[in-house]
């Protein structure tokens, strides 16, 4: 594809390398992770300097369009999810409403010891079992998130229920739980040896943990859950309104 600027306009050549980098990037060749010609390449066939090319593609970069990577080149930001902390959801419907198609690369169901967060959420003894869940989840080319699921031992949960459905879609039909509120809490770390396993990154890369306590409509402990997510694939929004 043949790119060229106007030098005889009077639009800064700055902003117009912007805005054709704006629409270059949205053809699908780049869409789909191919690397942008390279600075020199670039500066030369729009008769531009890298300096003014430069300044261009660091807007894009940081308005999250496109990252570089060192000795490799530039390309297009993978897409990330995003989750509003103002309008709390499942991750199901977090995903639908955002027209992802989600994968489930593995399930686990088992009955075991409480870690410390559920056995104090759900006030129970140390040696009291309860239901957990585990599921590695994401997109088709790689998984993004990994859950941690912790049951209260009030709900009869025995781990035959079908699980592949939305979780709270399925405590309402089999168990007439609705769940209403969640508090949440949400850090950065690193990932160590197992999740970075799991995440198909590589130990030490960073990660968002987010713990989820989930509460029904009459203000009783649900579900504790905490989810390890990839960094590059979620974003998490705050809106605020000043009062």
């Amino acid at each position: 594809m043949k790119l060229k600027l106007n030098h005889k306009s009077t639009k800064p050549l700055h902003q117009q390398a912007e805005e054709l980098l704006r629409e270059l990037i949205k053809k699908d060749e780049y869409q789909n992770g191919k690397f942008l010609p390279n600075e020199v390449e670039l500066s030369e066939q729009l008769k531009i300097s890298r300096n003014t090319l430069r300044q261009a593609i660091n807007k894009l970069v940081f308005e999250g369009l496109l990252t570089r990577k060192k000795r490799l080149g530039t390309r297009v930001a993978a897409k990330k999810v995003t989750s509003l902390a103002n309008n709390w959801l499942s991750f199901s419907q977090e995903m639908k409403l955002l027209g992802i198609e989600v994968y489930n690369f593995e399930l686990h169901i088992s009955r075991s010891s409480p870690s410390k967060e559920a056995q104090t959420f759900f006030n129970i003894r140390p040696n009291e079992k309860i239901l957990k869940m585990e599921r590695l989840r994401g997109k088709k080319d790689h998984p993004f998130v990994y859950f941690i699921s912790e049951f209260s031992p009030a709900i009869p949960l025995t781990g035959s229920e079908n699980f592949s459905l939305p979780l709270y879609e399925m405590l309402e039909t089999v168990f007439s739980i609705v769940v209403e509120t969640s508090r949440e809490e949400i850090n950065a770390h690193t990932a160590d040896t197992f999740i970075a396993d799991k995440l198909e990154i590589e130990p030490g890369e960073p990660i968002l943990i987010r713990k989820r306590f989930v509460y029904d409509i009459n203000n009783q402990p649900v579900e504790y859950n905490i989810g390890y997510y990839r960094s590059d694939s979620f974003t998490y929004t705050i809106e605020c309104r000043r009062s």
